[in-house]
């Protein structure tokens, strides 16, 4: 703008100069008049100032239930930032606010509001808590009008950070902020907020830009147009909905023993695992433990059995049935429909599921999760091996029953999709209690560094060695998996399927039929068992999303009004000086003079 209003005079000017140049002027004086505009015109059209700094950032999740919207419904940024040190009362609806993590304490979000309306009811002084608290509160809880939110997560939480070495002294830290981003998405992902929220991690680059805005606020001179300060922009088109969204389950097989003569079908173990996740930012959705640790498990599971099973001498007579199934976060709707793809006879050849959940995180005590009741023969004799198998290895299994609620389509439980259909079944896990709808399905605060392997070893070597006790009737401590053994755990494989699996977010929605994580699972199985296929199906419809996860956020320092102002005079003046001198060099003062002069009038002329 200021190098279109200094040009335009300048064209005005060089038009008159033009008409009242004489036959012996000077070609080249002529060409330099005419560069004026044209340079101011090119200036024009460049852009005068840099980045600050460029940054990944991860929108928080767009979907719908039923028609009903939640999480961020906006993506495209254009505002000045801001810091929670901002003045009281300021106002925030054209400001991106910048929120560390490590400056929130979400437990008192919750009841903030609820405080506030009892102290308003009884007429008591309600005492201000945090500024970061409030914050949240005011432009979530109660939905005030914010230009944009940007949450800045430490590094621990990035996996793509590397490996990154961990102190005894960091566990509770890691623990606190783990336990602090767990709520933090439980508030976002069921909110619908009206305005762009993004995720960035700790970075030297956005920390300096951070601290510098914090200075601003502080002293009272907060980013607007007028005082300028930092812009943070983020081009995005508006996000679109995910057209037909496709969940692909893969199935493998290792046949048992079947006698000469004997027509009988062979009885099926199932052994299951959901492999996608779901969190607040899908593009960081990895879920180390929910549910990466219960695919580590079921791939060395069958990495072990087939080794027992090349064996004719030690093959079982039990089919054993390993099943990788998606839409794990939307009710185990692929599970659903897996089951439903069985034949009646197939169903109910299967003895018993056993589904893994989330084992990669606990200490001493595991949870077997089933919907029969404790008395029935079959669950009693799945808990009895497994407990057996617990005590000899030093660990605890605790059975937990849950009756379903028929009418009610939420399911807790991926085993509930077996019971269902009348088939026994239970889930292993490191969760006492059942998770809510997108509870611990892959959240931000999921990472490997919180994950165990020494967990997930035992886990797999409770698992497989209560299925062998099933298997070969084994009444006897007779470890088939001794540590010592050909048969015992492999870490490294466990290491390197969970540092693939901690590092590839996997929300069923944006993934395609032939992503490359679906076809390194399906290989992998293929390695180990027998028959394996891939089964797509669509999400339940009551489930859309949107795209647009992931982007880039530029960060422009920009000057005041004042400074353009200042720059404009500075500017003209200096151009008018540079005019004169140069007309009057070449031309005298006379004709700068006429110049300006204003010309005689036609009626003048014809006089």
């Amino acid at each position: 703008i200021l190098s279109a209003i200094v040009s335009l005079p300048l064209i005005e000017l060089e038009a008159r100069i033009m008409s009242s140049r004489k036959p012996g002027d000077s070609d080249v004086l002529s060409s330099l008049y005419s560069m004026i505009p044209l340079l101011f015109l090119l200036l024009a059209c460049v852009e005068l100032s840099d980045a600050a700094a460029a940054v990944d950032v991860y929108r928080l999740v767009q979907y719908d239930i039923s028609g009903v919207p939640f999480g961020s419904r906006i993506a495209a940024l254009n505002h000045h930032a801001a810091s929670l040190h901002s003045s009281a009362g300021a106002d925030l609806s054209r400001s991106v606010l910048i929120i560390p993590l490590r400056e929130l304490n979400i437990s008192l979000v919750k009841g903030n509001f609820q405080l506030r309306l009892i102290a308003l009811h009884l007429e008591l002084d309600y005492v201000e808590l945090d500024s970061a608290t409030l914050v949240m509160t005011e432009y979530i809880s109660q939905k005030k009008t914010l230009g944009g939110l940007l949450l800045l997560l430490p590094q621990m939480f990035n996996f793509e950070s590397g490996d990154m070495a961990v102190t005894k002294d960091d566990i509770h830290e890691m623990e606190r902020l783990k336990n602090l981003l767990v709520e933090l998405e439980e508030l976002l992902i069921h909110a619908n907020i009206p305005y762009p929220v993004y995720f960035a991690f700790e970075h030297d680059d956005i920390e300096a830009v951070l601290a510098d805005i914090q200075r601003n606020d502080v002293n009272g001179q907060a980013a607007t147009p007028t005082n300028g300060g930092y812009k943070f922009v983020v081009s995005a088109p508006e996000p679109k909905k995910l057209a037909s969204p496709i969940m692909t389950n893969i199935q493998g097989w290792l046949p048992g023993l079947k006698p000469d003569g004997d027509t009988n079908q062979l009885p099926t173990i199932a052994i299951v695992a959901s492999y996608d996740t779901f969190g607040a930012a899908p593009a960081l959705s990895v879920g180390s433990d929910s549910n990466g640790s219960g695919v580590v498990a079921l791939l060395e599971i069958a990495r072990l059995f087939s080794l027992l099973y090349s064996n004719p001498k030690t093959r079982g007579k039990y089919n054993l049935l390993f099943g990788l199934t998606s839409g794990g976060p939307y009710n185990y709707n692929g599970t659903h429909k897996w089951l439903r793809s069985f034949d009646q006879r197939l169903r109910e050849t299967i003895d018993y599921a056993i589904c893994l959940n989330s084992i990669g995180s606990w200490d001493d005590k595991l949870w077997l999760h089933v919907s029969k009741p404790p008395q029935n023969a079959y669950v009693k004799q799945i808990y009895e091996r497994f407990s057996g198998v617990a005590g000899e290895l030093g660990l605890e299994v605790e059975l937990k029953h849950k009756k379903i609620n028929i009418s009610n389509p939420r399911i807790a439980w991926e085993h509930e999709q077996f019971s269902r259909l009348r088939v026994t079944a239970a889930t292993l896990s490191g969760l006492s209690s059942a998770p809510e709808l997108f509870q611990r399905t892959g959240s931000l605060s999921d990472s490997g560094y919180l994950v165990s392997e020494d967990a997930i070893r035992r886990s797999i070597k409770l698992i497989a060695q209560s299925i062998a006790r099933h298997i070969y009737d084994q009444q006897e401590d007779m470890p088939v998996f001794a540590d010592d053994s050909s048969l015992a755990v492999d870490l490294s494989y466990v290491r390197l399927w969970l540092d693939l699996l901690s590092r590839t977010p996997r929300v069923a929605p944006f993934l395609t039929k032939n992503d490359p994580l679906v076809a390194a699972l399906k290989k992998e199985l293929a390695e180990h068992t027998h028959e394996v296929t891939v089964q797509h199906e669509l999400l339940d419809g009551m489930f859309t999303f949107y795209d647009s996860t992931k982007a880039k956020l530029n960060i422009y320092q920009v000057a005041s009004v004042t400074f353009d102002l200042l720059l404009l005079l500075a500017v003209g003046s200096y151009l008018i000086v540079l005019f004169s001198f140069l007309v009057i060099t070449t031309r005298g003062l006379d004709d700068l003079i006429s110049i300006f002069r204003r010309p005689p009038s036609r009626k003048s002329k014809t006089g």
